[in-house]
Protein backbone atom coordinates (compact mmCIF):
# COMPACT_ATOMS: atom_id res chain seq x y z
CA UNK A 1 0.00 0.00 0.00
CA UNK A 2 1.33 3.27 -0.81
CA UNK A 3 1.43 5.78 2.05
CA UNK A 4 -0.21 8.74 0.10
CA UNK A 5 -3.25 10.08 -1.48
CA UNK A 6 -3.97 9.46 -5.47
CA UNK A 7 -3.56 12.73 -6.61
CA UNK A 8 -0.45 13.80 -4.73
CA UNK A 9 1.30 10.81 -6.15
CA UNK A 10 0.03 11.85 -9.76
CA UNK A 11 1.76 15.20 -9.10
CA UNK A 12 4.90 13.53 -7.68
CA UNK A 13 5.77 11.68 -10.94
CA UNK A 14 4.62 14.43 -13.33
CA UNK A 15 7.13 16.62 -11.58
CA UNK A 16 9.80 14.27 -11.13
CA UNK A 17 8.92 13.35 -15.42
CA UNK A 18 9.70 16.70 -16.25
CA UNK A 19 13.18 16.89 -14.70
CA UNK A 20 13.83 13.09 -15.80
CA UNK A 21 13.55 14.42 -19.11
CA UNK A 22 15.60 17.33 -18.37
CA UNK A 23 18.42 15.58 -16.88
CA UNK A 24 18.43 12.77 -19.77
CA UNK A 25 17.69 14.89 -22.71
CA UNK A 26 18.81 18.33 -22.11
CA UNK A 27 14.57 19.38 -22.24
CA UNK A 28 11.75 19.08 -20.23
CA UNK A 29 8.16 19.26 -20.71
CA UNK A 30 6.58 22.25 -20.44
CA UNK A 31 3.76 20.20 -18.63
CA UNK A 32 2.90 16.75 -17.43
CA UNK A 33 -0.12 15.05 -16.01
CA UNK A 34 -0.31 11.73 -14.86
CA UNK A 35 -3.06 9.61 -14.18
CA UNK A 36 -2.72 6.26 -12.10
CA UNK A 37 -5.31 3.71 -12.92
CA UNK A 38 -5.08 0.12 -11.36
CA UNK A 39 -1.83 -1.29 -12.42
CA UNK A 40 -1.01 1.06 -15.26
CA UNK A 41 0.85 4.45 -15.22
CA UNK A 42 -0.03 6.96 -17.84
CA UNK A 43 1.82 10.22 -17.94
CA UNK A 44 1.25 13.11 -20.60
CA UNK A 45 3.85 15.55 -21.16
CA UNK A 46 3.25 18.69 -23.39
CA UNK A 47 5.84 20.93 -25.47
CA UNK A 48 8.49 17.91 -25.12
CA UNK A 49 9.72 19.25 -29.12
CA UNK A 50 12.84 21.28 -28.65
CA UNK A 51 12.74 24.36 -31.52
CA UNK A 52 14.79 22.62 -34.02
CA UNK A 53 12.18 19.45 -33.70
CA UNK A 54 9.46 21.74 -34.53
CA UNK A 55 11.28 23.29 -37.67
CA UNK A 56 11.96 19.31 -38.58
CA UNK A 57 8.54 18.49 -37.86
CA UNK A 58 7.67 20.91 -40.74
CA UNK A 59 9.90 18.99 -43.61
CA UNK A 60 8.70 15.90 -45.46
CA UNK A 61 10.88 13.38 -43.78
CA UNK A 62 11.52 15.46 -40.41
CA UNK A 63 8.48 13.78 -38.65
CA UNK A 64 9.97 10.25 -39.20
CA UNK A 65 13.33 11.61 -38.10
CA UNK A 66 12.20 12.99 -35.10
CA UNK A 67 10.12 9.70 -34.37
CA UNK A 68 13.07 7.74 -34.92
CA UNK A 69 15.68 9.77 -32.84
CA UNK A 70 13.19 9.74 -30.14
CA UNK A 71 13.12 5.69 -30.15
CA UNK A 72 16.65 5.71 -29.68
CA UNK A 73 17.43 8.26 -26.75
CA UNK A 74 13.99 5.98 -25.40
CA UNK A 75 15.61 2.76 -25.42
CA UNK A 76 18.79 4.16 -23.73
CA UNK A 77 17.45 6.21 -21.03
CA UNK A 78 14.38 3.28 -20.74
CA UNK A 79 16.18 1.56 -17.67
CA UNK A 80 16.58 4.53 -15.39
CA UNK A 81 13.13 5.58 -16.28
CA UNK A 82 12.14 2.41 -15.28
CA UNK A 83 13.89 2.09 -11.75
CA UNK A 84 12.51 5.85 -11.05
CA UNK A 85 8.85 5.21 -11.76
CA UNK A 86 9.88 1.55 -9.41
CA UNK A 87 11.31 4.12 -6.53
CA UNK A 88 8.35 6.57 -6.51
CA UNK A 89 5.51 3.85 -6.46
CA UNK A 90 7.31 1.05 -5.07
CA UNK A 91 6.22 -1.54 -7.55
CA UNK A 92 8.08 -3.11 -10.41
CA UNK A 93 7.74 -2.05 -14.09
CA UNK A 94 6.67 -4.75 -16.08
CA UNK A 95 6.52 -2.83 -19.39
CA UNK A 96 6.81 0.41 -20.46
CA UNK A 97 5.39 2.28 -24.07
CA UNK A 98 5.54 5.85 -25.41
CA UNK A 99 4.89 7.50 -28.24
CA UNK A 100 5.65 10.99 -29.20
CA UNK A 101 3.29 13.82 -31.91
CA UNK A 102 5.52 15.63 -33.86
CA UNK A 103 2.02 17.38 -34.38
CA UNK A 104 1.48 18.50 -31.21
CA UNK A 105 4.68 17.99 -29.20
CA UNK A 106 3.08 15.79 -27.04
CA UNK A 107 4.41 12.35 -25.54
CA UNK A 108 2.59 9.55 -24.05
CA UNK A 109 4.51 7.49 -21.55
CA UNK A 110 2.35 4.03 -19.78
CA UNK A 111 4.23 2.24 -17.50
CA UNK A 112 2.38 -1.11 -16.65
CA UNK A 113 3.29 -2.31 -13.38
CA UNK A 114 3.55 -6.17 -11.94
CA UNK A 115 0.37 -5.08 -9.33
CA UNK A 116 -2.39 -2.71 -8.74
CA UNK A 117 -1.48 0.67 -7.01
CA UNK A 118 -3.32 0.82 -3.74
CA UNK A 119 -3.58 4.17 -1.98
CA UNK A 120 -3.36 5.10 1.59
CA UNK A 121 -7.65 5.81 1.45
CA UNK A 122 -8.49 1.99 -0.26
Amino acid sequence: MIKMEKGKLEAIISNKMIAFQREQLGRGAESAKTYILDDMVIIRLKGVLTAAEKQLANKEKGKALIKEMRYQLEEIIRPKLEVMIEDIVGIKVLSLHNDISTKTGERIDVVVLIEKVIFEND
